[in-house]
């Protein structure tokens, strides 16, 4: 019995309809695709116009015939109750409700009608079918957070149980955490692993320290699927290595859908099924192709509620290689409130720091796991899990490396711990700016 789609069409959503949907919109030209994507643009925003007063008075002016006419929705736009911004005919009642995780520091709530939610899964279980993986049969190894309270808690249990998961905790990475888990390997026929990039890493590492293959404890092991945090590509290597499978890369937002997944012609594929997807300047204006810019998204099926380009918090590049039935996803920057306003006030990727410093300490061995915080201007924090205390030249070399790559005068120190906090979902942020840009 397929449980997984039974759970989904016993709550309701049209599961069966959605595939259908898919499918249609799959099989279309080029050509039908841009008449297809056309209309349902100027479906939705005249929609929500005329069914949502939120979004009425959010996009007074909006014009579904001239979408430069169309504002940019924020996440602080949506940070009111929930009940206010729905259209007409929903209710907290009629329609699958959720919260952000709040990693951009405005976390809401958010809700979708049930086609709307039901397509987000045909998606998902079309982009895991790339790879022969099935949610009603393959089996997989969760690596995410879990709801501390009992009710959470043990909502997430019975839906693992129903759609064949295993979660293991992403709160103990410890060595003594790890032997568990690979017990359950040995033990268990697992088709694919999935969840965060970091965790799972550190899962890798510890299978590099025992000199283990995973698939040579658990041979039916097919595919690793990452998601919610950067995927930088030693890791990805080192992954590949240590579970003898290939490493796909996910990006998504629980309030609109899959975004993009990796296909197996190693392009980060865009979601044009479900989604519009824009890269956009600082004026609003679209970027062409190849251009780096904020990742803007309009949801062209949800009723419930208004996307509509909305502004997801992200820095991306769109491929030369793009179409408009078939994006590509070039380059993941990073969220827009990680971006570091150095003292002379030029502006740089958190993440730029956080990769120079993991490729100088990369090869220590020493270190597990580490972030930065920017405190002032200048002034950056390295805290970091080892055995040991990272040597005087390492720290030197880092702070050098760091001012070559960006500017002279930084300041970087340095903080041994022996866990890192995560965030109550189990992510991991890798750069934190506490500093306010005036510019």
């Amino acid at each position: 019995m397929n449980l997984f789609d039974f759970s989904l069409r016993l709550n309701g959503y049209p599961l069966d309809k959605a595939k259908s949907e898919l499918a249609q919109i799959q099989q279309k030209s080029d050509i039908d695709f841009k008449t297809f994507l056309d209309d349902k643009l100027k479906a939705i925003v005249s929609y929500h116009f005329e069914n949502n007063t939120f979004y009425k008075s959010l996009a007074p002016k909006a014009n579904s015939i001239s979408w430069s006419s169309i504002p940019v929705m924020t996440k602080k736009d949506l940070q009111q109750p929930l009940e206010e911004r729905l259209s007409k005919g929903f209710t907290t009642k009629n329609v699958y409700v959720n919260k952000t995780s709040g990693s951009s520091g405005d976390p809401f709530i958010f809700a979708k009608d049930k086609f709307c939610h039901a397509l987000t899964w045909a998606v998902i279980q079309n982009r895991f079918g790339w790879y022969g993986l099935d949610f009603n049969s393959s089996r997989q190894a969760r690596f995410y957070g879990i709801p501390l309270d009992k009710k959470g808690y043990y909502k997430e249990r019975f839906k693992d149980r129903l759609s064949k998961r295993y979660r293991f905790s992403v709160f103990d990475l410890s060595d003594t955490a790890f032997e568990e888990h690979l017990q359950k390997f040995k033990a268990t026929s697992f088709d694919y692993i999935n969840g965060y990039t970091s965790s799972i890493v550190q899962f890798a590492k510890f299978l590099e320290r025992q000199s283990i293959c995973l698939t040579s404890i658990c041979p039916t092991l097919r595919a690793c699927v990452v998601t919610s945090e950067m995927l930088f590509d030693n890791d990805k290597k080192l992954m590949e290595q240590q579970f003898g499978v290939p490493v796909i890369n996910e990006y998504g937002a629980s309030e609109l859908d899959l975004i993009a997944f990796q296909n197996t012609n190693n392009d980060w594929q865009l979601n044009s099924e479900t989604l519009y997807v824009e890269i956009l300047d600082d004026h609003d204006e679209i970027l062409p192709y190849g251009e780096e810019g904020r990742i803007v998204i309009t949801s062209l099926y949800n009723k419930a509620h208004p996307f509509i380009r909305y502004d997801i918090g992200d820095v991306g590049v769109l491929s030369e290689m793009s179409t408009l039935k078939k994006p590509i996803l070039k380059t993941l920057i990073g969220r827009t409130n990680d971006i570091a306003i150095l003292p002379s006030g030029k502006k740089a990727a958190g993440l730029t720091f956080y990769y120079i410093t993991k490729s100088i300490i990369e090869d220590d061995g020493n270190v597990k796991e580490f972030v930065i915080e920017q405190l002032e201007a200048h002034l950056f924090k390295v805290i970091y899990v080892s055995e040991m205390q990272l040597s005087e030249e390492k720290k030197n070399t880092i702070t050098q490396e760091m001012e070559r790559y960006l500017e002279q005068g930084l300041t970087i120190t340095f903080e041994r711990q022996s866990t890192l906090k995560r965030s109550k979902s189990g992510k991991l942020k890798q750069f934190t700016s506490h500093v306010t840009s005036t510019i």
